[in-house]
């Protein structure tokens, strides 16, 4: 009775023997095609006028407790050296009974964002909302951000980044296609 009550309050355990996965509600369900652990394949590609073009391998994890909201983490890593690079988690939540989406992030850049936008069929464009920063966060800064997810034809999920920032217009950051490793 322990183990029952005290994994019905952790609601996200997957270890124990008295937990089932949570039904997902069906608030998100038109996001369901995001659900799973991906891997990029190939490498992601970064480019922006600023900086010199580079390349990167993410995770990508999208998840759900039974709430009516996605959980996501993006983890980059160096695609020679496996160091980290860059991070990203928060949560994806749709408006009951319509198509429009919240996409809420926090950065280990020091950037938390709000995204909106829609979801149509296997396709999710976004856009900023709003942007805050840490008070030291470099320069320049980031105003705007475009994310387009989409599943393809092959299965594959695509992410497709575009920023705008103090001293540059809305330009194309980032391209990743992500292979998906696990349900």
């Amino acid at each position: 009775m322990i183990g029952e009550l005290t994994c019905a309050l952790l609601a996200a355990c997957r270890i124990c023997p008295f937990c089932k996965p949570p039904r997902m509600s069906p608030v998100v369900e038109p996001l369901s095609w995001m659900l799973g652990t991906w891997l990029s394949e190939p490498p992601g590609a970064g480019t922006f006028p600023t900086l010199q073009p580079f390349r990167y391998l993410e995770e990508a994890h999208i998840s759900h407790v039974g709430q009516p909201m996605l959980n996501f983490s993006f983890s980059a890593f160096h695609p020679d050296t496996h160091k980290p690079m860059h991070r990203e988690c928060g949560f994806i939540r749709l408006e009951p009974d319509t198509n429009k989406v919240a996409f809420v992030s926090a950065q280990n850049t020091g950037i938390v964002e709000v995204e909106e936008g829609e979801v149509n069929g296997q396709e999710l464009c976004i856009a900023s909302h709003s942007i805050a920063r840490i008070s030291f966060a470099k320069e320049p800064h980031v105003e705007q951000i475009t994310r387009k997810f989409r599943l393809n034809s092959e299965g594959k999920l695509e992410q497709t980044v575009s920023m705008a920032t103090t001293t540059q217009p809305m330009t194309q950051h980032l391209h990743v296609t992500y292979k998906k490793v696990t349900p």
